[in-house]
């Protein structure tokens, strides 16, 4: 996928990332996301242990798509194959989470702490995670 597009995604407020059960079954999500520098990956960040985490450890393969904070595919855009990584330290770990919270400034410190309090024995267990999803190729028909 050429820059420009990739720059696109990163821009939305929000996108649908679908990960893929053991049975095949996809399961959307709307996510934060932001564009990362190299200009050919997108990123955000999760709790490890969700399920979304727990799907991608099983297969690499995402969709991605503009969305609605709901969920909401936006109308005329179609979902994109892509690959996910997930990094839990490093230079890509801090690039993302330091963009999220440019981009969503005071949002991300009030999930944080909603974050905390509900999964505070997740987040102790698991930590954080950034995931990066490298958009391939053509939307999917």
């Amino acid at each position: 996928m050429t820059t420009p597009e990739v720059q696109r995604l990163g821009a939305e407020e929000f996108i649908l990332l679908t990960t893929f059960r053991r049975s095949g079954e996809g399961v959307p999500t709307p996510v934060w996301v932001v564009p990362l520098g190299d200009g050919e990956r997108i990123g955000f960040y999760t709790t490890m242990g969700t399920g979304k985490t727990k799907r991608m450890r099983h297969t690499d393969r995402v969709l991605v798509q503009p969305c609605s904070r709901t969920g909401t595919p936006t109308p005329g855009t179609r979902p994109v194959q892509g690959t996910a990584e997930m990094v839990q330290a490093g230079p890509e770990f801090q690039e993302v989470k330091a963009a999220v919270r440019a981009k969503y400034g005071w949002q991300t410190r009030v999930f944080s702490v909603l974050g905390t309090l509900t999964t505070r024995r997740k987040k102790l267990t698991y930590g954080d995670t950034v995931v990066l999803v490298r958009p391939e190729g053509d939307a999917v028909v």
